[in-house]
């Protein structure tokens, strides 16, 4: 096979990679997370969690949903919850700690 042919029947494979729709609120005790994933089926679709970090990713016919975060106070990664339907995967993840930064007068 010439190295066009090969070429192209790798570039049919690769998918478009589109950044899901997400949103983040935190409390004292908890992350609430809800990341969009439409058209995604539960099996399709994958969550890691790490210390202060988590990606989502789902496959849906000829395009790949992909995001990953970072958490700005760290979090218990093995307590974590989620929840898949129609479309939208909600998670819970429980802070360690809290950061707690300095208030700074805006002049």
């Amino acid at each position: 096979m010439s190295a066009k042919k090969v070429i192209k029947k790798q570039a049919k494979k690769v998918k478009p990679t589109l950044t899901p729709t997400t949103y983040m609120d935190h409390d004292l005790k908890n992350y609430y997370i809800q990341v969009e994933i439409p058209g995604v089926k539960k099996e399709d679709a994958e969550l890691e969690v790490s210390d202060q970090s988590f990606c989502v990713r789902g496959e849906r016919g000829d395009v790949e949903l992909l995001g990953c975060y970072i958490l700005t106070h760290a979090v218990y990664a093995e307590k974590v919850k989620a929840k898949f339907k129609n479309g939208l995967l909600s998670i819970e993840i429980p802070i360690k700690k809290i950061l707690k930064g300095k208030k700074i007068t805006i002049e």
